[in-house]
Formats: C-alpha cells, structure tokens, sequence
C-alpha cells in the first residue's frame, strides 16, 4: 500500500506536460487549383475525389487527439509523393509531427494499392480495337495493345537479403514491370520482385504470362531485346539486314516509346520513385499506390507541372539500331 501511495504521490508532484496542437495548414483553402497541381500535381477536384474514393478506408470512428481527417492524409501523402523529401520537412509544410507522416504515407500507400486491380485492367473487348488503332497512329504498328518494359525505383539497402537488391549497375532496387497502352495508361504491373532479377524472369512468372500463353490475346506486346520471341510478344531484330527488317525495327521503336515515355513521366509526376528510402515492402505499397495516382490522373486529364514536363530522351540504349549494314553491301557500296 505504502508503494501504491508513493507513486500517487510522485506523479502528483510530477504532473503533466498540456498537450499543445499545432495549427494545421489548410491547402485547399489557401491555394488555387495551378497552385494545388504545384505542390501536388492534383487540383482541387482532383483532390476530391481522391478523399471520397479513400475515405471508407482512412477514415477515423472518432476525432480523439485531434486525429487527421481523410483530406489532411491524402494532402500529406501526396505531397511525399510528389517531393519524395524527408517525413521532417513534409511534416513541418503541412503542420504535423513527423511520426503522423509516416503512418498516413503507409495507411494512405496500403489503401491506394488495395485498389490496384480496380484501376489497373488489361484490355479487352473493346478497348483492344481502341489499343490497336492508337499504337497504329503512334508508330505504324499493326495489331499492337501494349507495351512492356521494367522500371528501377531505388531505394536503401535493406536490413535483409541485402544483396538481393542490388542491380546490374550496383544500386539498390525494386524492379518493376509495367505495361502501358499508347495513352500511357498503365494496363498490368508487378512490383513485388528485387533489383537483381531479371526482366525476363518477371515476365516468365506473371500472372499475366500464365494467362497470355493459355488464352492468346487478339494482339500483341511489344518488349525490347531483353524479352523472349513469343507469339504475342513482338521483340525487335538484334540485326537489321534488309530494308525490311530496318522498317520494322523502326516502327518497333517508335511504337515501344509508349512505355519508355510512361517510365519518365511517372517518375516526374511521382519524385518519391527516384529514390524510397524504406523498406523492400512499404516500397512496394508506395510504387503501387503511385501506379494507382498515375492512372486516376491520366484518365481525369490532370497535368504534369511545366517545370517537371521537361522532354525525355526517346533514344534506349538497349535498342537495336534500325538497320545494320553487313560487310558485303558496304563493300558494294564503296565500289
């Protein structure tokens, strides 16, 4: 008992520290819709139906301790989306401790993921039609309804099975396969796989490489050199030795551009995919979530910021060139 009395007695003396909140900004409120797509790459309605699509997953049963509502978590996450800065510096922009940031990035990241089947389909019926004649127009391919090509998102050495993540330039990574229509909608992903794993090798245990190889689809893919020659996946020749074989790798090319387009623009639109630093899965949850944005943004026509729409480089390292003369015809040429 005498215990039970001190104690009592010590927190007495003690007391406690009074919660002091701090005043929260208020963007919607503050800003215009071009200042909103600045600092989010989301205008106001954009931003609406952002909150109204997450709200049955993020909203809180009670306001205990001034909990955030579903608008401030969807502000906070993608504004680390965007900027891909430290939970700090997104935590003193938006008035929050830097510990609430990190749990509204990983709540706000699991719930957009969980929506990945929802907003992320392959084509059919007629959406292929609408596929092919927009890959027609782009690169004067026939019967094409996607493309394909894996993209890097670094990220920290993980605490296990570092080594697994590291790639073929020596950074550590997440490799992630994408296919993308010729509006660069993104049609199928997977992103669950480390840095070192092969392009290839992703494609070869996809689901969706289980289900094109058992119900072959009324079109084709279009992946570079890395890719295997199969009936529905279109790779270019390693060597171009007729004007035929150079017209077709041109169009190849021209078409295939879709997908290195969507590498770039999803990684100006969404920072944070230039470099995570958490751990393998969190970036997992994170990419996917990006995906998830990149898709309702495309659809709903909202703009990439001027300062980030700055031109890509078209040209891929990894391509073959158009046309490659053999020795005999540069012999005949010179004569």
């Amino acid at each position: 008992m005498a215990g039970v009395v001190h104690r009592h007695h010590h927190f007495a003396r003690r007391g406690y520290r009074q919660r002091v909140y701090v005043e929260r900004t208020k963007p919607l409120e503050q800003y215009t819709t071009e200042e909103l797509y600045v600092r989010f790459h989301f205008g106001k309605a954009d931003i609406e139906y952002l909150v109204n699509l997450l709200r049955p997953k993020l909203q809180h049963r009670t306001q205990r301790s001034h909990g955030l509502s579903v608008e401030d978590q969807i502000l906070i996450a993608l504004r680390f989306y965007v900027c891909g800065t430290f939970y700090q510096v997104i935590g003193d922009y938006m008035g929050v401790v830097k510990s609430a940031v990190c749990d509204v990035v990983r709540d706000v990241s699991i719930a957009l993921a969980s929506l990945v089947n929802e907003f992320v389909s392959f084509p059919k019926d007629n959406q292929i039609a609408q596929a092919k004649r927009s890959f027609f127009l782009l690169g004067n391919m026939p019967n094409t309804i996607g493309a394909i090509d894996c993209i890097h998102v670094h990220l920290q050495a993980p605490h296990e099975n570092e080594w697994e993540f590291i790639n073929r330039k020596g950074r550590h990574s997440i490799n992630v396969q994408l296919v993308c229509d010729a509006d660069l909608i993104i049609t199928n992903c997977v992103v669950k796989w480390p840095g070192s794993v092969h392009d290839a090798r992703i494609l070869r245990e996809s689901a969706l490489y289980r289900d094109l190889q058992t119900n072959r689809p009324d079109g084709i893919i279009l992946g570079d050199s890395a890719y295997p020659l199969l009936p529905w996946l279109m790779t270019p020749f390693l060597t171009a030795n007729t004007p035929a074989q150079a017209r077709f790798n041109t169009a190849h090319c021209r078409a295939r551009c879709a997908i290195e387009r969507l590498n770039g623009v999803l990684k100006r639109r969404f920072a944070c995919l230039n470099y995570l630093r958490a751990e393998p899965q969190k970036a997992c949850n994170i990419t996917l979530a990006c995906i998830v944005l990149h898709n309702i943004a495309t659809k709903r026509n909202v703009p990439l910021c001027a300062d980030n729409d700055a031109p890509k480089p078209l040209g891929d390292p990894d391509q073959p060139p158009a046309f490659c003369q053999s020795k005999q015809d540069v012999q005949q040429g010179t004569q």
